[in-house]
This record gives C-alpha cells, structure tokens and sequence, in this order.
C-alpha cells in the first residue's frame, strides 16, 4: 500500500515539476522541450491554441501505441502523468524567473529531466516521446535519457532550419541535453552491474535472493592464504535493484566479502524489466 502510494506520489510530484519548469523557465523565452511537449510548445508560440491543451491531445495517440506494447500499469501511470503536467500546465503562472536564456534553458532542463526521471524510476513516464524511448529500450538496452536526446534534438534542428534561429535552437538543445542526463542519473535501470559474494552463509543468502527475478550461480572457492573453502555467489542485477541487495548481504551475512563492478553487456537470458 505504501509503496502505491509512494508510486502515485511520484508521478504526480513528477508532473508538478515538469510544468514548472516549462512555465518558469522555457516557454518565457520561447525555448523548446523537444518531442511531443516540443510540439505542442511549437503550436502554441505560432499559433493561439493552448499548449497545454496540445500537449494533451498529442499524447493520445501515442499513448493508445504504449498501451498494447507496453503493458496497462506503465501507460496508466503515464497517463497520469500526463493530465497532471495539462492541469499544473494551466496552474502555474508563466513567469520570468531567470532573464538569461542560457540559465533557463539549463534550469528548465534540470526540472524537466527530474520530473521525467522520476516517473521512470516508479515505473511510468511522462508519456510522448518518453514512450518511444521505453519501446527501444525495452528491446535494445540503450539509455533511455540518450534515447530521447537522440530524438528531442531532431525536433529541435528542424525548427531551427525552418526558423533560422539557432541561438534558440542552441539553448533549446541545451535544455534537452541536461534533461536526458537527469533522466539517466534517477533511471538507472539500463546499467547492469555483477555481483561476486564470498560468504559463510551459502544457504541463508540463497534462500532470500533466489526470490528476486535475478539468476545466482554459486562457485566453490579456497582463499589462497587460509586454504579454506568457501562460496562465491555470483549475480548480474541492476544498479536500480542493487540498493535492494545489498541491505539482504548486509542484513544475512554482514561478514560476506562483496565486490561489485559494472557490466558492459550481457549476452542470453536476462530480464530487462
């Protein structure tokens, strides 16, 4: 129940700050997001339609896309999220908080990228383009924050072209840029790390591991000083997931030498979600 709870939080707190950073700190400038916000940010700054109200219906379709591939609760969190960054979007004033368009494009980024990360950390998105990024990753392990850089900037040098401002364009890249890197720092489950575990406690340890949806290979070891034979259990997880096992080590053999290092690949059977 907690743990829900601290899911819808998330989402919501998430979409909060999204639309605050696009009402503080990019669209007083006329700057970009990239992707579908991107887009619905073009429409509203040529056009007198609202951005919020684009924003939301841009979404739709490509929400109704993630639905069949991605599976119900991800697209419902997503979901969420979006209506809550349309609501907050009409809420908070539109305000100069930075009058430097370099600092806003940062700022902006900073939050945008935040709000983005963590509704990917608790299992959704923020719909738009963080959709497709979550449709390559689920089938190429590519980070998901590189992902939507990638394709945030083919917006951003379109508009560029077809406006030719490129000192608009060069913030704008800039915010998308400090976005995705704020993605990747709070979704981190992309990056796999090997765990190698010599412990005295081979039974308790497996009892409690094997019930993570992760394989354990345990290897028979002798120290090469004391000539004794111990086992090495060896694990490949997710650095999302790594927080969570290392308080069961620390909990089941707090004596267990551990060495952990991160993993370039992973070749075969290995469940990214």
């Amino acid at each position: 129940m907690l743990k829900r709870l601290w899911t819808y939080f998330s989402i919501v707190f998430g979409g909060i700050i999204i639309a605050s950073g696009f009402n503080l700190f990019l669209i007083p400038h006329h700057l970009l997001s990239g992707g579908v916000s991107g887009l619905a940010l073009i429409i509203g700054y040529f056009t007198p339609l609202n951005i919020s109200i684009m924003y939301f219906v841009l979404n739709i379709p490509i929400l109704l896309t993630g639905w069949f591939k991605l599976g119900k609760r991800f697209v419902g969190l997503s979901i969420l999220s979006v209506v809550v960054t349309t609501l907050f979007l009409e809420i908070i004033p539109v305000k100069v908080v930075a009058t430097e368009m370099l600092l806003s494009s940062v700022f902006g980024g900073v939050l945008v990228g935040f709000g983005t990360g963590l509704s990917f950390r608790v299992g959704g998105s923020t719909g738009g383009f963080d959709i497709i990024g979550s449709l390559v990753t689920k089938y190429r392990d590519f980070p998901v924050g590189s992902v939507l850089v990638t394709l945030n900037a083919i917006v951003i040098m379109a508009v560029a072209y077809l406006e030719n401002d490129w000192n608009l364009a060069l913030a704008s890249m800039a915010s998308i840029y400090v976005a995705g890197k704020m993605v990747d720092m709070l979704h981190v489950s992309h990056i796999k790390v090997t765990v190698f575990i010599v412990t005295n406690q081979t039974e308790a340890l497996l009892e409690k591991l094997l019930k993570r949806p992760r394989g354990i290979t345990k290897i028979k070891t002798q120290g090469a000083f004391s000539h004794k034979e111990k086992d090495m259990l060896m694990t490949v997880t997710t650095r999302y997931e790594l927080a969570e096992l290392k308080q069961i080590i620390t909990e089941t053999d707090p004596h267990a030498f551990v060495n952990i290092v991160e993993t370039t690949a992973v070749m075969g059977q290995f469940r990214k979600n």
